[in-house]
């Protein structure tokens, strides 16, 4: 459903809000580990998500990425706007370039009901909204073993 760009963007961001809560900067290689992802594709997103004001990034020995209160508050919505662009609401789940109410798809009626809920629930979802499970080990960002 989601680029594995997007995948790792959104992880990154749920690590970031639940360790950047003091306030400091995380490291590309704790954060890489905490999500179990290659370092150099983690930076590349994570370069792209500070390029277009979702996190913020700091170079030197003590840098790092961290969230701002303010973009604690995006929506996962906006992150999957921001990596994979709007085609998750917009197109065909079948690829049809023309699949619409009057040419639908095999499928189109119900990934429609599908597609409402996976928006509501994407638009209502906020980046700190997972931070007390995650404290807890309740959730997890990486494949638990």
């Amino acid at each position: 459903m989601f680029s594995q760009a997007c995948k790792y963007a959104i992880r990154a961001l749920f690590l970031l809000a639940q360790r950047t809560e003091e306030v400091r900067f995380v490291g590309i290689k704790e954060i890489a580990e905490g999500l179990d992802a290659p370092q150099h594709f983690t930076a590349k997103i994570l370069q792209e998500l500070s390029k277009k004001g979702y996190i913020v990034s700091a170079k030197g020995p003590n840098g790092g990425f961290m969230l701002s209160e303010e973009q604690r508050k995006a929506t996962l919505m906006d992150i999957v706007i921001a990596m994979d662009g709007n085609k998750i609401i917009t197109s065909c789940c079948l690829g049809l370039s023309d699949c619409s109410e009057k040419a639908p798809c095999p499928v189109h009626f119900e990934y429609k009901s599908i597609r409402k809920k996976i928006t509501t629930m994407l638009s209502s979802t906020k980046v700190s909204d997972y931070n007390d499970e995650l404290n807890v080990s309740k959730l997890f960002l990486k494949n638990h073993r």
